[in-house]
């Protein structure tokens, strides 16, 4: 018998058997680009080719399978019972030739070349035969390309294909250079639903909210015959609250707005009539925004420490969304005991300590954040470093005030030297010193006086209260707190102060024992009360107010081992004499700070994860 014909012995079996497990299977790298290849090539030689469309009387051959493949449009056209499934030449009308010829071009080779001469034809054809990732890309285009001299246009395209997001960033755009815009031609180009648009598009502006008034008054004035018929809705967007009342008066008295009421009394009478009705006692400025506008206060949690460690990251409490988000990071490595504050809306981050090969290190260095522009800049270091010290900002500079520093032999120590930082200058200066070492102490800001209360002189808590007179720059005992507090806070509402959180050792037992109280100081009458009783008693909390609230986020129950921190927040109200709560913060924290600032109510943020 042959070798060829012979049965199969079971070596043999287990020979092949050997040869299948040395099996491997083949991926070519370049089949889906060689086969997009030939089906172009078979296009430009139109064979097999089952279609043709025709468009401004050019004729583009291709074949329904590729076309059906990356478009819903024209799969419903060759699938479906319509006319045009059984047709071989079809005519498309409402896009032009350049266009159509650039989405099959894009069809068969996924290449797609964009110019500003030709993106309008591109996105036309692309829209109505719904090759959407081609839409996409023009799209991105137009954000790439947009300026002030396109963005009317580009805004006019984005409502015109209902391109949403870039609608949104062109509005962005516009809102963020408004001032320079509006003293543009385009401006003017702009239609009722457009500035109406614009009005309630709920971004950051550059321009203060007289100007806001200013803006729309021009718009209408520049073609009163057609526009006058907006007024009243369009002026009903404008802020009148967030404008003093001297800027107002003299905007009403301009020769533009007397133009104007000679036009429409009665529109003109209902602003002036609104205005009346503004508050005489409006406040000398407005949290140092131009313009609230697209933003809004927020309860800003800096740093602290969570079940990880030290945390440099930087979350906010957005009351419309009921819910935390990640804001940014303080650009230093993890530190903590620093000082925050907040100036003209930007957040300041000032000195602290950090942990180097078992050592503290404390620093001097500073940081300030424009949450408008989402960036942090560097400031002048202090002229001496510190951390568990406060800092306050007190008409226009910003005060650090006691904390512990390095002596010369980097042994830790308590110091009373003061000093403040002015802004504009980028400088730090000496202020009067404490009459005695004060660390773990809180601080607060009222007219021209910064107050000063509690905290640990060695290692006692203290219950005192200081004062100090900016205008003649020097300190004074006032009415001391009703208990001793370190590790507390203390926050300005009207003409009180209010100190909640901290502990103190009991003198029988030497045990730390959280307080539970929030006790307010009249400022007029230099005495103190209990307002309130806290329903979770908490130290190292962070302690802000928003709205006439007092904001109590995480923090320490007790110094027990076990069950220990928490992300409770709680509020009171100090207006209605009651407690709350919002959504706990999403992690266990403690030595946190809280401030509160205007964020960007647009900010694409992703919520902090859960622990």
């Amino acid at each position: 018998m042959s070798t060829c014909l012979r049965a199969l012995m079971p070596g043999d079996r287990n020979a092949m058997m050997n040869d299948k497990m040395k099996q491997y299977e083949f991926v070519s790298q370049n089949h889906e680009g060689n086969i997009l290849n030939g089906l172009n090539i078979l296009r430009n030689r139109k064979k097999l080719v089952d279609v043709t469309f025709v468009v401004e009387g050019r004729e583009f051959p291709a074949h329904k399978v590729v076309l059906a493949s990356c478009s819903e449009y024209f799969e419903a056209m060759f699938t479906n019972e319509m006319k045009e499934s059984k047709q071989n030449k079809i005519y498309l009308n409402g896009i032009t030739a350049d266009g159509l010829e650039s989405v099959l071009e894009y069809a068969y080779t996924s290449r797609l070349l964009l110019t500003l001469a030709n993106i309008m034809d591109v996105l036309g054809a692309a829209s109505h035969v719904q090759v959407f990732t081609v839409v996409d890309a023009c799209s991105t285009y137009l954000e790439d390309h947009l300026d002030l001299e396109n963005c009317v246009d580009v805004a006019t395209i984005a409502e015109t294909y209902s391109l949403s997001h870039l609608k949104k960033v062109v509005y962005r755009f516009i809102c963020n250079n408004l001032s320079k815009f509006s003293q543009m031609p385009d401006y003017q180009r702009l239609t009722f639903t457009q500035v109406d648009c614009l009005l309630n598009a709920e971004f950051p502006v550059d321009c203060s909210e007289t100007d806001i008034l200013a803006i729309v008054m021009d718009w209408i004035r520049y073609d009163p015959g057609k526009r006058l018929q907006y007024a009243s809705l369009l002026l009903s967007h404008v802020r009148l609250q967030e404008i003093l009342l001297f800027d107002l008066q003299l905007l009403l008295n301009s020769s533009s707005f007397r133009e104007l009421v000679c036009l429409a009394p009665q529109v003109w009478e209902d602003l002036a009539y609104k205005c009346s009705c503004l508050p005489v006692d409006q406040p000398e400025s407005y949290t140092g925004l131009v313009s609230t506008r697209g933003m809004e206060s927020s309860i800003i949690v800096v740093g602290g420490f969570n079940v990880n460690g030290v945390t440099n990251a930087i979350s906010y409490y957005m009351p419309s969304a009921r819910a935390w988000y990640h804001l940014t990071t303080i650009p230093h490595v993890d530190q903590c005991n620093y000082g925050t504050a907040c100036l003209d809306n930007e957040l300041y981050v000032i000195g602290g300590c950090f942990n180097q090969i078992l050592h503290e290190n404390i620093h001097p260095f500073g940081f300030r954040y424009d949450p408008r522009y989402d960036k942090w800049s560097t400031i002048a270091p202090m002229l001496r470093e510190r951390c568990r010290f406060s800092l306050s900002v007190l008409r226009g500079e910003i005060y650090a005030v006691g904390g512990v520093s390095e002596s010369g032999d980097t042994l830790l120590e308590e110091t009373a030297r003061c000093e403040k930082y002015n802004p504009k200058a980028d400088s730090w200066s000496l202020v009067a010193a404490l009459p005695g070492h004060r660390t773990q102490h809180a601080g607060a800001a009222w007219k021209h006086f910064l107050f000063v209360s509690g905290g640990l002189d060695g290692d006692i808590p203290c219950a005192s209260l200081l004062r100090y007179d900016s205008l003649e720059d020097r300190w004074e005992a006032k009415t001391s707190m009703l208990s001793p507090r370190a590790d507390h806070s203390m926050e300005v509402y009207k003409n009180k102060l209010f100190v909640c959180g901290g502990w103190y050792e009991e003198e029988t037992s030497g045990s730390r024992t959280v307080l539970s109280t929030i006790d307010a100081y009249d400022i007029a009458t230099d005495t103190w009360e209990v307002v309130t009783r806290v329903p979770t008693p908490r130290y190292h909390s962070g302690i802000t107010i928003l709205d006439g609230k007092i904001y109590m986020t995480g923090g320490f129950h007790s110094d027990a081992i076990f069950d220990r921190a928490s992300g409770a927040v709680e509020f009171y109200d100090l207006e209605n004499n009651k407690w709350g709560t919002i959504e706990d913060y999403p992690h266990e924290i403690w030595e946190h700070t809280c401030v509160t600032f205007y964020v960007p109510k647009g900010k694409d943020d992703l919520a902090v994860p859960l622990a």
